[in-house]
């Protein structure tokens, strides 16, 4: 801000402020760098300064006695002619910015003082300092509306979610409406089908209007349309004027075409989102007559934003590739429990929602050669596709082992140790190992003994016939499989009677960010609880239902174990018996009822 001088040269006080006769005033004015000049009651030219004639362009010869509002047309309904007549009629000073244009083509900053029968304005070149400070203002708005797409393209790893959030963040940053397209791959891998799925308007009345245009738009679109010609070549196609009736001749007769004119653009602009080599999706930016075409700023913005778009959406591509892997690695690892006479068996495999989360939890159910059936439960340290390869390989050894020998719960871990010792693998998880074991006494009494051993996984629970909930908690705690050979493997038993349920799960269940672990074991309890007497595979949905978060960041496995009375057939909803045909009799089938 530049200040009048502090003398009396100027000064409303100053009589014939616009005709200084103090010889040394003039001389002021004159080597004064700020320009300066004053009008007359008559709103003429009374006295300019060299500083003035050389800011104005224009001689004092060409300028006094001239009107301003004759000599500089442009400045009549300005912000110019506003506050000069507010600072003559009220007699207060006024300080303001205005833009004259061209032959000018000047912002100034201007100080005018009102005197007794003159107005004396100060006024000086801001211009470059107001393109600087609008340079400013576009790059705070750019990096703003940038960082806005980054964080709403990175909060979510779903195309459709990321899309809608895109569309509502360029509008009206970019345009009055936009509509945002996904390119999808075919079933045999290619990218041959386009979908609309995000936009949105800065008119909440036309929000619906636009809802039901991009609903219908790419069915209505000719072959010849600007989304084609983008999708071709790759290139950002635009329509600056006369929008409406350009897209209108590339939409077929009906809905999507009346909704074009209802919606009405003036201009359009269609930028491709381009990812690692593929296209990804289209953005198309629609501006009402109200709003200019695209300006070349916003262009390079909306650029920016299309190529930080396309690489976020084959980010998520390349997501999804990554975790289908991952799930069909994890899910043709997990096989069908065995289902023995009385014995139900359920079983889920849930994938955590981040890529490098799938890949570690796993399951199992088994009979061995006495006819016992082995229950197993497991979750390899690491999250990723390697951590499913280590558990493809640790769960093959351990039901091997198992089999194979006929070991107990302790000593099946043991021979895992050693086994991973031996072989140099460096496979480290919390496992639990449980067997269902029936003498010929328990047999006749109805009850059955589950044995099992822990290495550092979370206790299994029993629900008992009666709803009550109990946790498995073995005597001493093991540590994880893979750490040392030394490791002391011990195991514990308890009795069940028909009609209990063992359920056996991973930390995913009940771990989670916003909650302890203790808290997470007595929600389990709870949610156990009150689902007990639901037939055993609704019990595994309500359970899922009641303790998954929103948002999984591990994987999740369950093995729940109904033990069923034996002094009666199998019930209906267990389903049918499947066990090998090399699996010994079933010791119930000479109980009466069975």
């Amino acid at each position: 801000m530049v200040a009048p001088p502090t003398d009396r040269v100027g000064s409303p006080d100053d009589a014939g402020l616009g005709e200084p006769t103090d010889v040394s005033a003039v001389h002021q004015l004159e080597a004064m760098p700020t320009a300066y000049f004053s009008l007359d009651t008559d709103w003429c030219f009374s006295y300019i300064n060299a500083a003035g004639e050389k800011l104005l362009g224009s001689t004092r010869t060409e300028l006094l006695g001239g009107n301003v509002w004759d000599l500089f047309p442009d400045a009549v309904g300005s912000d110019f002619e506003t506050h000069y007549r507010s600072a003559m009629s009220t007699g207060q000073p006024v300080v303001f910015e205005a833009y004259y244009p061209r032959p000018l083509d000047t912002t100034y900053e201007v100080h005018a003082w009102p005197g007794r029968d003159s107005l004396g304005v100060y006024f000086q070149d801001i211009t470059q300092r107001r393109r600087a400070q609008e340079a400013a203002d576009r790059d705070a708005r750019r990096d703003a509306l940038l960082s806005e797409v980054g964080s709403c393209l990175a909060e979510t790893l779903d195309a459709e979610h990321a899309l809608d959030r895109l569309a509502e963040v360029l509008v009206p940053a970019l345009a009055d409406w936009c509509v945002v397209t996904l390119v999808e791959d075919g079933s045999d891998g290619s990218s041959n089908r386009l979908r609309d799925l995000g936009c949105a308007h800065v008119d909440p009345t036309a929000r619906p209007l636009v809802e039901r245009y991009t609903s219908l738009r790419m069915a209505a679109l000719t072959q010849d349309s600007y989304i084609a010609r983008a999708m071709e070549d790759g290139e950002v196609v635009r329509i600056t004027s006369g929008a409406t009736a350009a897209v209108r001749a590339v939409l077929v007769p009906g809905e999507a075409r009346d909704l074009i004119d209802e919606l009405a653009p003036e201009s359009v602009t269609v930028l491709v989102l381009q990812g690692r080599g593929r296209t990804m999706g289209l953005v198309s930016l629609f501006n009402g007559a109200g709003r200019t075409a695209m300006s070349s700023d916003d262009l390079t913005v909306a650029q920016e934003v299309a190529t930080r778009a396309g690489l976020a959406l084959d980010n998520m591509r390349l997501y999804r590739q990554q975790r289908q892997l991952a799930e069909g690695l994890q899910r043709s690892l997990l096989t069908a429990p065995v289902q023995p006479d009385h014995v139900q068996i359920a079983v889920r495999y849930v994938p955590a929602t981040e890529a490098a989360q799938v890949g570690g939890d796993w399951y199992d159910a088994f009979l061995q050669r006495t006819g016992d059936t082995v229950l197993v439960i497991g979750d390899v340290v690491g999250h990723d596709i390697a951590a499913a390869a280590k558990m493809g390989e640790i769960r093959s050894m351990l039901r091997g082992i198992a089999v194979a020998t006929g070991a107990s719960p302790a000593e099946l871990l043991r021979e895992i140790d050693t086994a991973l010792e031996t072989l140099q693998s460096e496979v480290v998880a919390t496992t639990v190992v449980a067997r269902i074991e029936q003498s010929p006494d328990q047999l006749e009494r109805g009850e059955r003994t589950v044995r099992w051993s822990n290495a550092g996984h979370p206790p299994p629970m029993v629900v008992r016939a009666d709803g009550t909930v109990t946790p498995l908690v073995a005597a001493t705690t093991n540590l994880l499989l893979g750490i040392t050979l030394d490791t002391q493997r011990t195991e514990t038993t308890a009795i069940l009677e028909a009609g209990a349920t063992v359920f056996l799960y991973t930390d995913g269940l009940v771990e989670r960010r916003d909650r302890t672990l203790r808290d997470g074991q007595a929600a389990l309890v709870a949610a156990l609880e009150s689902v007990a007497d639901l037939d055993l595979e609704e019990l595994c949905d309500e359970m899922l239902v009641r303790m998954l978060p929103p948002t999984r960041q591990d994987d999740i496995a369950i093995v729940a174990v109904r033990l069923h009375p034996q002094d009666r057939s199998r019930p209906a909803e267990a389903g049918e018996t499947d066990v090998p045909e090399t699996a010994p009799p079933d010791p119930a089938a000479d109980v009466p009822g069975a």
